[in-house]
Parts: structure tokens; C-alpha cells; sequence
């Protein structure tokens, strides 16, 4: 599962939002939520496979805790799509602060105009 189909759901979003405030062992995350132990499980691996999260064992406990690189996908991604808007609003403001003679009519403008 790729990374934003692993974060479509809402309970995978709070175990993200959780463990961005540390690491916590399974049963720690389990008390978190509503559901049964043996969901929280499917939900965190998914989220190891979309390599959100990482999990190592201590003991008997299994720790979880963000993993940087799958971040490091999203905010990549959300890089670009900021640079491509970023690039668009930039114009838009520089259009919009031309003065009215120096926009280019359209269409709908021309047939006011008529």
C-alpha cells in the first residue's frame, strides 16, 4: 500500500499524529482507540508497509515510532505540489495587479462589450 492510501484512513492518521508525540509500544497505541487489539495490529501494518512507521522489539513489547524515510516521500511530495502552486499564485498576483487596459480580454468581456 502506498503511502496516502495508508493515511486515507482516520484511525491510521491518529496512530501517526500518536507516535509524532514518541514512541509507544503496541498496547500503549491499543488503549488509544476503540477498536480491538487485533485491528490496531492490521492498522500498524499497513502503516509499516506503506513505511510510515517502524517497530522494534524489546522484551516481550513491540515498540513503534515514526519512520523518517516515509515521511521524507510525503513532505517530497508536498514540495512539489507547493512549488507548482506557489509558481501559479505567483502570476496570478502579478495579473491581477496589472491595470485593467493591460489585461487580456476575454471571451466573455468581448460580448459586454458588443
Amino acid at each position: 500500500m502506498d503511502t496516502f492510501s495508508a493515511l486515507a484512513d482516520p484511525t491510521r492518521r491518529h496512530i501517526v499524529e500518536l507516535l509524532g508525540r514518541g514512541e509507544h509500544a503496541a498496547g500503549e497505541i491499543v488503549r488509544n482507540f476503540a477498536v480491538s487489539a487485533p485491528a490496531v495490529s492490521q492498522h500498524l501494518k499497513v502503516l509499516r508497509e506503506a513505511r510510515l512507521v517502524r517497530m522494534r522489539i524489546d522484551g516481550q513489547r513491540r515498540i513503534y515510532s515514526l519512520n523518517p524515510a516515509g515521511l521524507g516521500e510525503i513532505d517530497a511530495w508536498l514540495e512539489r505540489v507547493r512549488r507548482f502552486w506557489s509558481d501559479r499564485l505567483d502570476a496570478l498576483e502579478l495579473a491581477l495587479r496589472q491595470p485593467d487596459k493591460a489585461r487580456p480580454t476575454t471571451r466573455k468581456n468581448r460580448s459586454k462589450r458588443r
